[in-house]
């Protein structure tokens, strides 16, 4: 059986923990931060984990990770 490819973007935005869970870091906090608020930017400043939903999906995706 040939290795599995693994998807380039989703390997540059998902991450695994230690656990064994994916993170990912929050968008809207690269460019034009001047017009945002404080609170805004600073509830978008920790690295959330992904949804139970979505982990299997995002396994597929990023195989060896």
């Amino acid at each position: 059986m040939p290795k599995m490819k693994t998807n380039r973007g989703a390997a540059k935005r998902f991450s695994k923990t230690a656990s064994g869970k994916f993170k990912h870091r929050q968008s809207h906090r690269s460019h034009i931060l001047t017009k945002k608020s404080s609170k805004r930017k600073r509830h978008l400043r920790p690295i959330i984990a992904i949804h139970a939903h979505d982990q299997k999906a995002i396994a597929r995706l990023v195989p060896y990770c």
